[in-house]
């Protein structure tokens, strides 16, 4: 595992990267670029470590894929493809400390394996066996949110909450293009200024907003809109994990010494569905998808390790029985799942018994005694 080992960020710094373009450490063709800002922060990760990032983003494609092809089959009802996005999660979720929360949206999957949520629980929703999927007390990460920006508020709130306990830990929170056309979004961005709330705005622009086109909701860039709000903000290439988490340690100092929030725009692309019920190809172009295949957070890295000479067949060995393993547990646990009692659907929905819903859990069981001896 990677860690925080790095000195202090300034407001300069973070004002020196928002610029009209994206910054970047490592580009498509797997060429590493010099950057006095950014280079100090990840000076500790060695080519090693680099390796594990890499690990870490085959093993939550693999799990991506294999999630998409149960929901084929009839295993999910429902999946959010992460395809192509796995540096802007690992290379932030990498970043984070032990004591750091994390809210995140629905599709921060590689997040969650950061977070070691146990690989049924990334399903568990999903299979339609709970409310949620795990304990986020255990994990310190939310579980996911489907309504659109609305976790960008409890972040603001949670962090509201940690600024008062006089704790030095910090929140992120992840959402993508779409959301920053949201109320919420906004208004959380409002709070967090308002009350110096230690909270990383991590705004994941995969370009499209199920089938609405960032263009049609930005008319310039997404991380411009934060410094309007009085937050700073950092663009940066979402498809480079050695970039991202650069940036996401100097919010994340930031927001650790008391300097509140801060927003990061990583422009990144969903190569695959908004969810697996979504096609995609009604509404963008192959010439699209084929120009950002080229920029794949992958490849890259693969070709930066060719160039090196460090790409060797005991590292691809090492992560194909990764993926391999992690993939065999986590569609295992997937479909030997204990299918939950009918009645447990009323647990876990209010903290004490009430007697609104006392009084539908009795309707419906005596809705089910209807069906009872029955086929």
């Amino acid at each position: 595992m990677l860690r925080t080992t790095v000195s202090n960020s300034s407001d300069s710094e973070v004002d020196l990267l928002d610029d009209r373009d994206y910054v970047q450490l490592i580009d498509a063709e797997g060429r590493r670029h010099a950057n006095p800002t950014l280079d100090r922060w990840i000076a500790d990760v060695s080519d090693d470590q680099l390796a594990d990032l890499y690990e870490d983003m085959v093993v939550v494609r693999r799990i991506d894929v294999e999630a998409t092809a149960l929901q084929r089959q009839g295993e999910l009802g429902l999946w959010p493809p992460l395809l192509g996005q796995e540096a802007a999660q690992i290379g932030s979720a990498r970043a984070l400390r032990d004591d750091d929360f994390i809210m995140p949206s629905y599709r921060e999957n590689g997040v969650a394996y950061c977070r070691n949520v146990p690989l049924d629980d990334l399903v568990r929703v999903w299979r339609g066996h709970a409310h949620g999927s795990w304990d986020p007390t255990e994990y310190r990460m939310a579980i996911p949110a489907v309504i659109i920006g609305a976790q960008t508020l409890h972040a603001v709130g949670y962090g509201v909450g940690v600024r008062m306990d006089g704790a030095d830990s910090a929140v992120i929170t992840y959402f993508g293009d779409g959301a920053t056309s949201q109320g919420d979004t906004n208004e959380a961005m409002i709070f967090a200024a308002t009350y110096n709330a230690p909270v990383v705005f991590f705004c994941q622009n995969n370009h499209w907003a199920i089938s609405e086109p960032v263009r049609l909701q930005a008319a310039k860039h997404i991380s411009e809109r934060a410094p309007g709000y009085g937050i700073p903000s950092i663009r940066v290439d979402g498809n480079d994990v050695l970039a991202v988490m650069a940036a996401t340690r100097i919010a994340l100092d930031r927001a650790h010494r008391g300097g509140g929030p801060t927003f990061i725009e990583a422009v990144t692309y969903r190569m695959g569905p908004h969810t697996t019920s979504d096609d995609p190809t009604r509404y963008r172009s192959a010439e699209e998808l084929a120009e950002w295949k080229a920029k794949d957070p992958i490849t890259r890295l693969e070709k930066y390790f060719e160039d090196k000479g460090i790409f060797t067949d005991e590292l691809k060995a090492r992560v194909k029985a990764k993926a391999d393993s992690v993939a065999a547990e986590f569609r295992a646990g997937c479909k030997e799942m204990v299918e939950p009692e009918t009645m447990s659907v009323f647990d876990f929905v209010q903290i004490e018994a009430n007697p609104v819903l006392e009084r539908q859990r009795a309707q419906y069981a005596a809705y089910l005694a209807n069906f009872e001896g029955e086929d």
